[in-house]
C-alpha cells in the first residue's frame, strides 16, 4: 500500500468534500471517478452482473463517469468494450445505475465513437473505420480478440453521412437515459472521431467541416446541440483534452482552437466541462505522468462559465489545491479509483491506498476489478 501525503481533514483536503451542483446534479463531494477503460463487457457491448458490482463499490464518489461507451457499431474500437445501442445493453445498463442509485451514487455515461482509432474487424461486414480525413493513426490497436493489429487507413466520412452521425449520437444519449443514468458526458477527447474532427493533424477536409476552427469544430457543436436538446444542458456535459498526443494527433495551434471550442461549449451552459490534462495523456498505456506540458485548467477554465473537471495524475492533496485555487471544481481520480474502492473515505482520513495493478487492468474477471479490498476489509479500521 501506498499513503496519502496528508493528515486527514486538514483545511486544504476539506475543499474536496464541500457540495457542488453540476447541471441537474448535486454532488456530496467533488472527488470525481473518470472514465476508465476496462473491457468486461460481453463480445456483444452488454454490461455484465459483475459491472454492476464493479460500478455499485465505487458509489461514495461525487460522481461516476462510466468507462467510454460506443454510440453504434461502427463506434466501437477495443475489446469487450459496452455499447449503448442494443436493447441488451440499454437493460445491463440500468442493471449498473440501479446498483450505483442503490447506495446513493451519481452516474454519468460517457459516449464514443473511436473514428480511426478502430478497426475492419469491429464491423460485420468488414468495412473500413471512418474518419474526417483518410489519414491513419499511428501505432497498433486491439483487435476483438486481444490480439494486435496495425491501424489502417481510414474511410473519410462523406458529408451526407454527418447528420446521421450526430443523430446516432443523441439517440445514445436518449438511450442512457432510459438506462437510468444522470447524465451524459460527451467523449471529445482522447484521439477519438469528435476529436479527430477538431484537429487538423488528422482533419484535412476542406468542406464546412474542416479548415477553419470554427468549422472543424462544428460536428462536436451539432452533437451538443442535438443531445442537449433532447435530454437538456443540465444532463449533457464534454469532455476534451487540449495539448493531449493520444491517439496521435496533432494540431497546429491547439491554445486559440481550444479557446474558441470552449468558449463556444460555455455558451450553452452545459452541466460540466471535463479537461484532461496533458500530463497524463498517455495515462491508459503508462504510469509516468510528464512534467513539462501545458496546464489546461490554467490556461482554459477561465472560458468556461460554468464547472469545471480536471483530470490528470492528481494526488489527494494536488487535487485538493486545484480546487481551493479556482482552477477546477471537481478532480478526477483514475486509477486510484480503480484500486480504492471506497476512495472518499480514505482521502477523508487519510487512510492507506491500495496500489493500481496494470496487469489487470483490462480484460478478465474479478481479478484487478471488484476484488480491491474496501478499509474496513483490508483491516485499515
Amino acid at each position: 500500500m501506498t499513503h496519502i501525503a496528508n493528515a486527514p481533514i486538514d483545511g486544504l483536503i476539506d475543499t474536496l468534500f464541500a457540495p457542488l451542483t453540476l447541471g441537474a446534479m448535486v454532488l456530496p463531494n467533488r472527488i470525481i471517478m473518470p472514465a476508465l477503460t476496462r473491457m468486461r463487457a460481453s463480445a456483444e457491448g452488454v454490461p455484465q452482473a459483475i459491472s454492476a458490482a464493479y460500478y455499485g463499490q465505487r458509489a461514495s464518489a461525487g460522481l461516476i463517469v462510466t468507462e467510454a461507451t460506443a454510440i453504434s457499431v461502427q463506434g466501437r474500437g477495443y475489446p469487450q468494450m459496452p455499447g449503448i445501442y442494443s436493447a441488451e445493453q440499454i437493460a445491463g445498463w440500468r442493471n449498473v445505475t440501479a446498483a450505483v442509485h442503490a447506495r446513493g451514487g451519481r452516474i454519468a455515461l460517457q459516449i464514443v465513437h473511436h473514428g480511426r482509432w478502430s478497426h475492419s474487424r469491429y464491423n460485420p461486414d468488414g468495412s473500413l473505420p471512418v474518419a474526417p480525413s483518410a489519414i491513419a493513426a499511428p501505432g497498433m490497436i486491439y483487435a476483438p480478440d486481444f490480439t494486435q493489429v496495425a491501424f489502417e487507413t481510414p474511410r473519410a466520412l462523406d458529408r451526407a453521412e454527418l447528420p446521421e452521425l450526430v443523430e446516432t449520437f443523441r439517440r445514445a444519449a436518449r438511450n442512457a437515459i432510459a438506462a437510468g443514468f444522470d447524465a451524459v458526458e460527451i467523449h471529445g477527447a482522447n484521439g477519438f472521431l469528435l476529436d479527430q474532427f477538431l484537429q487538423d493533424g488528422s482533419n484535412q477536409r476542406t468542406d464546412a467541416y474542416g479548415g477553419s476552427i470554427e468549422n472543424r469544430a462544428r460536428l462536436l457543436l451539432e452533437v451538443v446541440d442535438g443531445i442537449a436538446s433532447d435530454i437538456g444542458p443540465g444532463r449533457t456535459a464534454v469532455r476534451l483534452s487540449p495539448h493531449g498526443n493520444l491517439g496521435g494527433l496533432i494540431d497546429s495551434a491547439p491554445r486559440p482552437h481550444f479557446a474558441c471550442v470552449i468558449e463556444a461549449l460555455s455558451r450553452r451552459k452545459l452541466a460540466w466541462l471535463h479537461l484532461i490534462e496533458p500530463r497524463a495523456s498517455s495515462a491508459g498505456i503508462a504510469d509516468d505522468a510528464s512534467i513539462d506540458s501545458a496546464n489546461n485548467a490554467g490556461l482554459f477554465r477561465h472560458l468556461f462559465d460554468g464547472p469545471v473537471i480536471t483530470a490528470g495524475g492528481y494526488q489527494a492533496e494536488s487535487g485538493a489545491a486545484a480546487v481551493s485555487s479556482g482552477l477546477a471544481d471537481a478532480v478526477a481520480f483514475g486509477r486510484m479509483f480503480i484500486a480504492n474502492p471506497d476512495l472518499p473515505d480514505r482521502i477523508r482520513t487519510g487512510a492507506p491506498l491500495n496500489t493500481f495493478d496494470r496487469a489487470t487492468a483490462y480484460g478478465g474477471g474479478a481479478q484487478g476489478y471488484t476484488d480491491y479490498p474496501a478499509l474496513a476489509a483490508s483491516g485499515a479500521l
